[in-house]
């Protein structure tokens, strides 16, 4: 049987990527991973395939978006962006659902942009924010783009998106305290996902402006989901003096929040107010509609793929590229789930 690209990757103990820049002498790799990659080929007797050769020598035009969230509307949102922008510059999409929690997930993503022959990552939260994943990219040479929680710069060769979830969990508490609650619960997503953080510090902020005390009893812990949101009713307005007022982490939580406390007969807002963030479906669905922080995921999406390849774009031609990097700050969007009538 004629030996492969991948059986030589095998014998080198490297990746397939790896290999091709060695055939296409592309300068990059080290001496020592240069020499088993060589010797390998010698071995094996390999050959490369010249049709394959010509394309890679000439970049590939696909892109992958790899993500591990169970929120269906953020996921459509992220691919109409992504396609939008992909379209508009001659790029195809792959489309990579995974767990993040799998052992092997650095090694899975690595294999699959070596077998479509990506040109880069669109990477998505929690991926976006796991070190092992991005040393492991990185030291593939594997081009990508972040979309992260924070604020500020990044230190990172590779373009990136920040989402200001603090400044918006912030105005999202300030926005209940000026209704006069006190007693403000929060409940979390996911604690794998930096967003989860930033928006309870953000709470946590509002509440110190304030001059009130974080009552620990009032914290719920959760996943990004419906469920969450019922059960931590639940247990909210199951407690002697339960709050006046939650902050869920997303629009999903507060909408399972706002029927769980509707199955217990509470009125909303005028007994408890709640508030979700992203401004998905889920808050202009529910009754009343959800105060939330509208955060532009399709936007944030397209500025993403566009700094990718802006990025890959300047790569090739050995030049700089400007401006890739952006931070978005979700717009508090008061509704009827927070106004007492």
């Amino acid at each position: 049987m004629a030996a492969t690209i991948k059986s030589v990757a095998e014998m080198a103990g490297v990746s397939i990527k790896t290999v091709s820049r060695v055939i296409n002498k592309e300068g990059t790799v080290k001496p020592d991973t240069l020499k088993r990659v060589e010797d390998a080929i010698a071995a094996l007797k390999y050959t490369p395939n010249k049709a394959a050769r010509d394309l890679a020598s000439k970049g590939t035009s696909v892109l992958g978006y790899v993500y591990d969230n169970p929120n269906a509307y953020y996921i459509i949102d992220m691919q109409k962006g992504i396609l939008d922008v992909c379209r508009k510059n001659n790029f195809e999409l792959l489309i990579h659902p995974c767990d993040a929690s799998s052992k092997n997930i650095a090694k899975e993503l690595v294999e699959m942009v070596d077998a479509a022959q990506l040109a880069g990552l669109i990477l998505s939260p929690p991926l976006s924010e796991m070190p092992l994943v991005l040393s492991e990219l990185d030291a593939n040479n594997i081009n990508y783009v972040r979309i992260l929680s924070g604020d500020g710069i990044v230190d990172s060769a590779l373009p990136y998106v920040l989402v200001n979830d603090f400044k918006a969990a912030y105005d999202i508490t300030t926005h209940l305290i000026k209704q006069g609650h006190q007693h403000i619960a929060f409940i979390a997503g996911e604690e794998s996902h930096k967003s989860t953080t930033e928006r309870f510090n953000g709470y946590k902020a509002a509440l110190n402006e304030a001059g009130i005390t974080l009552d620990e009893s009032l914290i719920i812990k959760g996943t990004y989901s419906f469920e969450t949101g019922v059960k931590s009713a639940e247990t909210l307005l199951g407690m002697s003096s339960h709050p006046t007022a939650v902050f869920a982490c997303n629009d999903e939580i507060a909408a399972g929040t706002l029927f769980g406390a509707r199955m217990k007969g509470i009125d909303v807002p005028n007994d408890l107010a709640i508030a979700g963030f992203e401004n998905s479906p889920f808050s202009r669905q529910t009754f009343p509609p959800l105060t939330t922080a509208s955060q532009p995921t399709n936007e944030i999406a397209q500025h993403a793929t566009s700094s990718l390849i802006q990025f890959l774009r300047a790569k090739k031609a050995k030049s700089t590229a400007d401006n890739l990097n952006h931070t978005f700050v979700p717009e508090l969007v008061v509704r009827a789930s927070t106004e007492k009538a």
